[in-house]
């Protein structure tokens, strides 16, 4: 149940869900004094399907949240490939990034939420929600009993039962939109610790990158993660024969897994994966991270947009909480910021999106691209902000 007080049941700040998003904006809600409880469904620490790169936007971010990453000498990644099975572009990558494991960062910042004394309620789904007026509280109904808050910071990842209530309207069967799986390995294999790369296979891609040592062996390690379509994954029968006869056919893919130790038993994995938009709120609720939209991989670092989120977010909480701007004020701003800061990032990676896996434009793209250094550099930027 809960790792603090059982008994709190009214707060000024409910969070629902535990991922980066929502352990931020909890540590962030905390440290200015207001009540917050967090819901997140596992014990950290866990694994997540998600690559493990993150930008250099996000470091200063994460060190006044109070993590010492300079201690963790994380791998800093500063190079980016792209391939297909016939073509390669390789570019600097600027500012760059850094890699640590979901594993690792979640569990990281839990500690630091307890630490501030957000009331962590782990094992805990939040099974609904009743909204009253504007400004009335709204109530979560967890197993462990009811709790009200002010407002509600929903960090619930690309869909949950709590979209079945809140919006049906865009789960994925409602959607038209192409549905992903991803997957994902850590593995122990020789690997430049200042690339991550992008391997393109006929629906879908491979993104490959460095994260801290393996705790148990000090061994080198990377995070590989993919996606593929879900009528890709199904004609080729499971994912043994689909990393044999489809991600095999791109020669870099195929060194890969020859010659790479998997660090689990099984990979992890996650269904129905889809990237359409959506709003960033309604009334006391406020989406972050994936939960407010859908970010694609391709955005370059949906990790520090769901950073940035919360930040944004956070600074518009304190001036409700001030009482500088009314509830509905509140969510107008954040929606508008939410567009300003992301509406280009998201139109850049859902068209990237649709275009990766299918190999005849990543071809023409990679091809178009090579002679022109400038304009390679220009669409990473599209992709990365400013620190924040």
């Amino acid at each position: 149940m809960s790792e603090t007080s059982k008994t709190s049941k009214t707060f000024d700040v409910a969070i629902v869900g535990g991922g980066l998003a929502g352990l931020s904006l909890a540590i962030l809600s905390a440290k200015a004094g207001y009540r917050t409880v967090l819901f997140e469904q596992k014990q950290y620490p866990f694994h997540r399907v998600c690559g493990e790169y993150i930008a250099m936007e996000s470091w200063p971010f994460l060190e006044r949240l109070g993590l010492d990453l300079e201690a963790q000498h994380l791998p800093r990644i500063q190079r980016l490939q792209v391939t297909t099975p016939t073509q390669s572009l390789s570019t600097p990558l600027a500012p760059g990034g850094f890699g640590i494991s979901r594993y690792a960062l979640d569990a990281q910042l839990a500690d630091r939420a307890r630490a501030v004394g957000v009331h962590l309620r782990l094992k805990t789904r939040v099974q609904s929600l009743s909204v009253g007026t504007a400004e009335e509280p709204v109530t979560l109904h967890t197993p462990q009993g009811d709790v009200t808050a002010r407002v509600v910071g929903g960090a619930m990842g690309k869909f949950s039962n709590l979209d079945r209530q809140l919006r049906p309207e865009q789960l994925p069967q409602h959607t038209q939109q192409p549905t992903y799986v991803g997957i994902k390995y850590h593995l122990r294999t020789a690997f430049p610790q200042d690339l991550i790369a992008l391997h393109n296979f006929a629906g879908g891609y491979c993104g490959i990158s460095a994260v801290e040592p393996d705790p148990e062996s000090s061994a080198p390690r990377v995070c590989c993660c993919y996606l593929v379509s879900q009528a890709t994954l199904q004609a080729a029968g499971g994912i043994a024969n689909l990393e044999k006869t489809v991600l095999s056919q791109n020669p870099y893919l195929a060194s890969i897994f020859t010659h790479a130790e998997s660090c689990w038993p099984q990979p992890l994995s996650i269904a129905q994966v889809y990237f359409s938009a959506r709003q960033p709120g309604h009334g006391p609720l406020f989406f972050v991270g994936d939960a407010a939209g859908l970010i694609p991989p391709l955005c370059g670092n949906g990790m520090s947009m769901a950073f940035r989120s919360a930040h944004l977010l956070f600074s518009l909480w304190q001036q409700y909480f001030d009482g500088q701007l009314a509830l509905d004020q509140t969510q107008q701003r954040y929606q508008q910021l939410w567009h300003k800061n992301f509406g280009v990032r998201m139109a850049t990676g859902r068209a990237l999106q649709h275009t990766f896996g299918h190999l005849w434009p990543v071809n023409s793209l990679l091809y178009g691209l090579r002679p022109f250094k400038g304009l390679t550099q220009q669409l990473i930027q599209r992709t990365h902000g400013q620190a924040f």
